[in-house]
């Protein structure tokens, strides 16, 4: 979880942030003071959650939380204050949370378990998948993924970009092959491709993301830290990080993004 924290009182900022840090140890949080440089983290590497002053000098807090919304709609914005009149803008923001200074851990941890938007954790994920650009997959710790056939690794390329929705055998093969006949011998290759596939994901520990049921295959997106997914969350840093390509290597892809645009 990324959270970003606004005030211009250094000490409350500093209360803030250690009242975070003891609810949520993990997360990634980042202080600010100055109006600008908030917006300007946010864009550049998304936000989660936002802790915000309302009463500042220049800019206020309401002000704030509307540039975030325009970055991200569905960004959560919290509201710290010391003056309870400002709650009916925060209802008007559709705020996920409003707190009246001083700030409490239970103040903090009772916003962060009630998040309008909650926040899918990838501490869990098994692998880190980069769909924009190159398609690449990774260990959690940056290590790439060995595939051993190039057409196991756009199988799972595709499985991916399916974003968990299930996948029949014809329809791989009709994905990868285009008009090949699908015969018996298609149909033999692409369960040597597959095997070669969940070797690659087995050799990582990584052989759960893949669901099989019958003639049925398809990824578990709760364990993918991708930012094709997060792109569709709407996630700032995602979304300015993709260039108008999204698995360069792959023909198929291309015909994918035409709605994007």
């Amino acid at each position: 979880m990324r959270i970003l924290c606004l005030d211009d009182e250094p000490l409350a900022l500093k209360l803030l942030v250690t009242m975070i840090k003891k609810v949520k140890p993990d997360a990634e949080v980042e202080s600010f003071r100055i109006q600008t440089e908030l917006l300007e983290a946010a864009e550049q590497r998304g936000c989660d959650v936002a802790f915000l002053d309302i009463h500042m000098r220049g800019m206020n807090g309401v002000e704030v939380a509307k540039k975030l919304k325009e970055i991200n709609p569905k960004m959560n914005i919290i509201f710290v204050t010391g003056f309870s009149e400002y709650k009916a803008d925060a209802m008007d923001m559709r705020a996920s949370g409003y707190i009246m200074k001083p700030v409490t851990k239970e103040d903090v941890e009772r916003e962060l378990s009630e998040l309008r938007f909650p926040v899918v954790p990838k501490k869990d994920a098994l692998l880190k998948v980069q769909c924009f650009g190159n398609f690449d997959v990774f260990t959690p710790d940056g290590m790439p993924i060995h595939f051993e056939r190039k057409r196991a690794k756009e199988i799972f390329a595709y499985l991916v970009h399916r974003h968990g929705s299930a996948c029949s055998i014809r329809e791989l093969a009709a994905v990868l092959f285009e008009d090949a006949p699908y015969e018996n011998s298609q149909r033999s290759y692409l369960q040597t491709l597959i095997v070669a596939m969940m070797k690659g994901l087995r050799e990582v520990g990584a052989e759960a993301v893949i669901i099989k049921k019958r003639d049925e295959i398809a990824v578990n997106p709760a364990l993918l830290d991708c930012d094709y997914y997060r792109f569709a969350e709407l996630d700032a840093g995602a979304v300015n990080a993709y260039a108008n390509e999204y698995m360069s290597q792959y023909y198929w892809a291309e015909f994918m993004t035409d709605d994007w645009e």
